[in-house]
């Protein structure tokens, strides 16, 4: 079981009070989808993060930060997912930070990422499935720096982001995970280009081209040929904080359910009184609580150092993928035709669970990882 300290638990009320009032589907959601919002969530929002400190969780308090981690980005991330938020937190505050952590880059963008003027995005994505270690985007010197060429996609937020940071292959190497670099390439690079399409869930997310982008040494994030360990790091929290949302995603459409039980009527009685939905609301109970005992243990372990950490990062993840489906689908077929219908609130628990599920790795993909770094 996982005790929260008194610092955690009122960082937990404060997400849960302000996305409860700011962040809810007809405030924010619904609005910037059937506003055609070329960003797919609001940029005042994105500084009310900022205001209450929110994107600075896990940025230095060196930088301005709040100096926590994983842990407490998590219990945001949670909040984030139970009132389907659209948000860049994940992707910006979560995993971009991690990966800029330490370089020159931080100076450059913590102090927008802190005011909510500034968002980040991943380019990491280039075939059917997540597979980072299988990059094959290249990166050619050209006098003090390297041409980007190729093309990337499943990019969040690629169209709004003011900086991409997009891993390239910059040497050859018997090892997948060597002779790769990871680079910032501000937007509106010369020879970037960005075709972008709205998700299931109404998020944005965009193809890449990269045709012979220029970018100087100082793009560099870390070392050249030494991007996997800042891709790692911010691989790692955005798949902890992706398992944590999608908890609140099955938290939010469990609650949703057990309203709606303890309110509908069928022949006469109200239809939580039918053992049989009791029995599957119990049985969802148990699986969230699972899941989420799982993304804390994997937040815990990033900010321990656990060398296991990548171990509980995707069993984190493919745990909530499992419980998260099986929250929308329960919450779908408990509700019966209402759940069909763009009125009712549900489905979009289902759509959005559908976009976080593939997010940095489906299940499949992490259920594989887990048997591999177990020894299996």
């Amino acid at each position: 079981m996982t005790v929260l300290t008194d610092d955690q638990k009122m960082l937990q009320e404060t997400a849960a009070n302000f996305l409860r009032d700011e962040g809810g589907p007809a405030r924010q959601l619904r609005h910037w989808r059937d506003t055609g919002c070329s960003d797919g969530y609001g940029t005042d929002l994105w500084r009310q993060f900022g205001e209450l400190g929110l994107n600075g969780i896990c940025i230095p308090e060196s930088h301005g930060g709040l100096g926590l981690g994983a842990t407490e980005a998590a219990l945001v991330l949670e909040e984030i997912g139970r009132n389907l938020t659209p948000s860049p937190f994940l992707t910006t505050a979560a995993a971009g930070v991690r990966a800029i952590e330490g370089t020159a880059h931080a100076d450059r963008w913590f102090p927008e990422i802190l005011s909510g003027e500034a968002v980040l995005a991943l380019a990491v994505e280039e075939g059917k499935r997540h597979r980072p270690e299988a990059t094959a985007m290249m990166a050619t010197r050209q006098g003090n720096g390297f041409l980007l060429k190729g093309d990337k996609q499943f990019v969040v937020h690629g169209n709004s982001a003011d900086m991409v940071l997009v891993i390239a292959r910059t040497a050859g190497s018997a090892g997948e995970r060597d002779g790769l670099t990871l680079f910032a390439v501000d937007k509106g690079a010369n020879g970037l280009s960005v075709d972008t399409a709205s998700m299931a869930d109404s998020s944005k997310a965009s193809r890449l081209s990269f045709d012979n982008v220029a970018v100087d040494a100082d793009a560099v994030v870390g070392e050249v040929d030494g991007g996997w360990a800042p891709l790692s790091r911010a691989l790692g929290a955005g798949r902890a904080g992706a398992a944590a949302e999608l908890v609140g995603v099955a938290a939010g459409a469990s609650d949703m359910t057990v309203d709606y039980l303890k309110q509908r009527k069928q022949f006469g009685r109200l239809i939580g009184e039918f053992q049989v939905l009791q029995h599957r609301a119990a049985h969802l109970y148990g699986e969230i609580e699972i899941a989420r005992a799982a993304a804390l243990k994997a937040a815990q372990a990033l900010d321990s150092g656990d060398a296991r950490a990548d171990l509980w990062v995707s069993v984190a993840k493919a745990r909530a993928v499992a419980s998260a489906a099986l929250a929308v689908q329960e919450g779908v077929q408990m509700h019966g035709g209402i759940g069909m219908t763009d009125e009712h609130d549900i489905g979009l628990y289902m759509k959005r669970e559908a976009v976080l599920s593939e997010l940095f790795g489906d299940e499949r993909y992490h259920r594989a990882r887990v048997a591999e770094l177990s020894g299996y």
